[in-house]
């Protein structure tokens, strides 16, 4: 079930609304997903860590892998932990602040037209089972709402800055085979 606002309203998602969004382009057909994978510090499995980042409340002098991120202003519409737990910190009507600079087939601001889904992990490491069960679900539910078409990785957005979600994530039953065109295996 949707709320009106753009939030999902069932159990398996958990709601934490973060300060770092905004309004959308009036009139944007939301069309793209954009994969992510995030950890914090690098390898971290902490999923605290990156909500907190999202929240604006992380710590950054409490380790030095953080200070860089001192002043950094970022969110996702969703966080896939590694047990598949879900939760959302924009609502998908808002613009969340995940793609940055980014451009590919000829458009440019994925963060105009996108949802971003971080998975907790990092672009060493295979993801979970949990992880791609829980995405695929989200995938069909945000689908019921939206006209999603593209899934595209981070890197393929932002190939100079970005390499996640890395070589280890599985895009088969996710999008058809030498595409971005979202392709959800059984449905």
């Amino acid at each position: 079930m949707w709320l009106d606002e753009g939030w999902i309203e069932e159990d398996w998602v958990h709601r934490m609304q973060s300060p770092n969004q905004d309004a959308r382009p009036m009139g944007t057909r939301i069309d793209t997903l954009v994969i992510h994978s995030i950890s914090l510090p690098e390898r971290g499995r902490d999923a605290s860590v990156v909500s907190d980042l999202f929240l604006n409340r992380l710590d950054c002098h409490s380790h030095p892998a953080y200070f860089e991120l001192l002043g950094l202003h970022v969110s996702s519409h969703f966080l896939i932990d590694r047990d598949g737990s879900v939760t959302q910190f924009v609502s998908c009507e808002k613009r969340a602040w995940h793609a940055g600079i980014s451009a590919a087939m000829d458009r440019s601001n994925f963060n105009h037209f996108s949802i971003g889904v971080e998975l907790l992990g990092d672009v060493y490491t295979p993801f979970e089972l949990a992880q791609y069960a829980s995405l695929k679900k989200l995938v069909r539910t945000l689908q019921a709402r939206y006209p999603l078409k593209y899934a595209m990785a981070h890197s393929e957005i932002a190939p100079t800055r970005k390499t996640d979600p890395g070589p280890f994530f599985d895009w088969k039953g996710l999008r058809k085979s030498n595409t971005y065109d979202i392709q959800i295996d059984g449905a």
